[in-house]
């Protein structure tokens, strides 16, 4: 597996507090990007937390994703969570070691009480000792919060104090540009109240070997089915939603996220309603099968004119809590469908998030760019070779191409309603369920050249 390091540089160690004025949870940052330009400790917020106590649970929650692995879990992961400030919220974003499961909290304006919140996005250092003394945050223990270093407190320092390399493998990078184009086809298929929601995430298995199952709603409760039937949502690996077991006392409802048509394995979200916050956990369709291998953003990576406007949009976004696309398209003088296309290439360079909550998506910035995730997709590397080596003919009308790779020959078949298909063992495992093939890609690279779309 391609890897590459990361390098953390705090100014000190995250850590719980405790002063005259009360008890201080201060969460050091590393270098992140501001609307000023990058910075090596950025500082998003001052104040208080208005729910300490399920505050300090989700926290924890999050980092128990970023430490974990679900499948092969005997191999131990590490990543440092990513908070973003988006000026009316803090969301704090953690993946898997093994690329299955996507963490985010968003701590709402009516969870914190200070000072404006700032824009940005940077890591955030969690370590075994400030866990520890997140357990102890109790209910009625006001707890206040920064988010990066004071001012004053900086100065006294000659340099980073805490120092971190962590291995960042590309599956990784592409597991969280994969998330947030998933993510954008969920709807909300069930809500829970309180007491149905702790009594149903209590029933889980929380270890043993991993299965794909389905729920459907059942009244104010989900009620377990062995077959995708209408309205199933499906339930892929449950032991994966341990990280939900943290939060359950202070839970006042489950929201649960699936695509409208089920059809064998796949993705969800699983929300837990917090006071003043939001805890999701989104689910790829197997424990065995992380989000890096879904392809749905290969389709906008593969055009000409994804880039471009991507470049032209990326300049038009501040941060914002929700992108709204047709401001986007007025703005920038494009289709909303090639707004789209932009968000999409964009979140392969971490620009984009994706909230189900609100069916929106939001702007933050991760480290790497969206060079790096399409250089290191080898559907994108192979169609792009077909492409130029002369192997696609397009047939009369343009419905039909002919995709000859060595001495086999391969149909792509568009129908009206623009769906593809073709004859290659990839679609006949997976109908698109994984993204389109290399011989589709290819297609639609070659046919965009011939039509002068991408001019």
């Amino acid at each position: 597996m391609t890897q590459s390091a990361h390098a953390y540089a705090y100014l000190r160690p995250s850590a719980v507090l405790d002063g005259a004025d009360g008890r201080r949870l201060d969460l050091a940052t590393s270098g992140g990007a501001t609307p000023l330009g990058a910075a090596a400790n950025p500082r998003f917020f001052a104040g208080f937390l208005a729910d300490p106590a399920p505050a300090a649970a989700a926290l924890l929650a999050v980092a128990d994703v970023a430490a974990a692995r679900y499948y092969q879990p005997q191999l131990r992961a590490s990543l440092d969570p990513v908070v973003t400030a988006n000026g009316d919220r803090l969301r704090f974003e953690s993946f898997s070691g093994c690329c299955g499961v996507y963490a985010r909290l968003d701590v709402l304006q009516a969870g914190l009480d200070g000072d404006d919140i700032g824009h940005g996005t940077t890591n955030v250092d969690v370590n075994n000792p400030l866990r520890e003394a997140l357990t102890r945050i109790g209910p009625a223990d006001p707890l206040h919060l920064a988010v990066g270093p004071d001012a004053l407190e900086v100065t006294t320092f000659d340099g980073p104090l805490v120092e971190k390399k962590m291995p960042l493998p590309e599956r990784w990078l592409r597991g969280f540009a994969e998330t947030q184009v998933t993510a954008a086809g969920f709807d909300l298929r069930a809500e829970l109240p309180a007491a149905e929601a702790v009594r149903f995430l209590r029933s889980l298995p929380r270890g043993g070997r991993s299965s794909v199952g389905w729920v459907v709603p059942a009244g104010r409760t989900l009620r377990p089915t062995t077959r995708p039937v209408p309205g199933a949502v499906c339930l892929p690996g449950p032991e994966r939603l341990v990280a939900l077991q943290r939060v359950l006392r202070h839970a006042l409802a489950l929201r649960v996220y699936g695509p409208a048509s089920p059809r064998g394995p796949l993705a969800s979200a699983w929300e837990v309603v917090l006071p003043g916050m939001r805890l999701t956990l989104t689910l790829s369709p197997d424990a065995s099968r992380g989000f890096s291998g879904e392809g749905g953003v290969l389709g906008a990576l593969a055009t000409g004119t994804a880039e471009q406007d991507a470049e032209l949009v990326s300049v038009l976004l501040a941060w914002e809590p929700r992108i709204d696309i047709a401001d986007l398209a007025e703005q920038s003088g494009l289709t909303p469908a090639r707004v789209r296309a932009a968000l999409t290439r964009l979140g392969t360079a971490g620009q984009i998030g994706y909230d189900t909550a609100e069916a929106a998506y939001f702007h933050r910035r991760l480290p790497y760019d969206a060079g790096r995730a399409e250089a290191a997709n080898p559907r994108l590397r192979a169609a792009r070779a077909l492409a130029a080596s002369g192997a696609v003919r397009l047939e009369e009308g343009g419905a039909t191409a002919v995709v000859t790779v060595d001495d086999h020959v391969q149909r792509v078949r568009t129908d009206e309603a623009g769906r593809v298909s073709c004859t290659c063992l990839w679609w006949a495992k997976y109908r698109g369920g994984r993204g389109p093939c290399k011989h589709a890609l290819a297609v639609g690279i070659v046919r965009e050249t011939a039509t002068g779309a991408g001019a």
